[in-house]
């Protein structure tokens, strides 16, 4: 069975080390219901996964980020990483993850793996999701099962590394670069029509032109 995180040992109290002034965590934004689109409306342009127009569904940001659907549950109903786009209510509506958020939920998929406590990963996720994205895309994250610090310069990296003990690093901007990737071949949502987008895959173009040479 696949842990949520709830079942991690507790450890020390984080210290997500900030180089800057730390920034206040705000309320995301939440929208409504999308509305349909209407037959016969024009295609509309195809759009990077990091844009602002898209959202990705549940199981989506499941495939993405490599968890199971009962983790990205869970999460979201405790608190720890709820999605951004819309959330599952009211209970009619699905939820719909920004590319932030699935890249967030891939650097907790990473601490859990690593053996860190869920209550330092949610004080981490707090810091990740107040700073900003040109800051987010050049973080590397370091951790030694406990502790979790954020190094914004090869020199910090070192200064960790001088101190003996074990540790593992996470370069967010190589997460970001992977996950662009594998989302461009996902399906996603428009955010204003809510119209589906089909993700393209390189694989299915080669296969299907192989299918017809047969």
């Amino acid at each position: 069975m696949s842990s949520t995180g709830d079942d991690a040992v507790v450890g020390g109290r984080c210290a997500v080390h900030m180089p800057r002034t730390a920034r206040t965590v705000t309320d995301l934004p939440r929208v409504g219901r999308f509305p349909a689109v209407q037959p016969g409306q024009p295609a509309i342009e195809r759009l990077a996964p990091t844009s602002d127009l898209l959202g990705f569904r549940g199981p989506t940001a499941c495939a993405a980020a490599g968890i199971t659907y009962r983790q990205l549950d869970y999460w979201a109903r405790t608190g720890l990483l709820e999605p951004s786009v819309r959330t599952a209510y009211p209970s009619t509506s699905q939820r719909l993850y920004s590319f932030r958020d699935i890249l967030l939920l891939k650097i907790v998929k990473r601490l859990l793996d690593a053996g860190v406590s869920l209550q330092n990963i949610r004080v981490a996720v707090a810091h990740l999701q107040a700073a900003d994205s040109a800051d987010l895309a050049g973080m590397t994250l370091m951790c030694d099962g406990a502790t979790v610090y954020e190094c914004t310069t090869p020199q910090q990296v070192v200064d960790l590394l001088k101190g003996g003990q074990g540790v593992f690093g996470i370069a967010v901007g190589a997460v970001w670069r992977e996950l662009e990737l594998t989302l461009g071949r996902l399906h996603a949502e428009r955010t204003d029509t809510g119209e589906t987008l089909v993700g393209h895959d390189p694989a299915d173009e080669l296969a299907q032109r192989r299918n017809r040479a047969v």
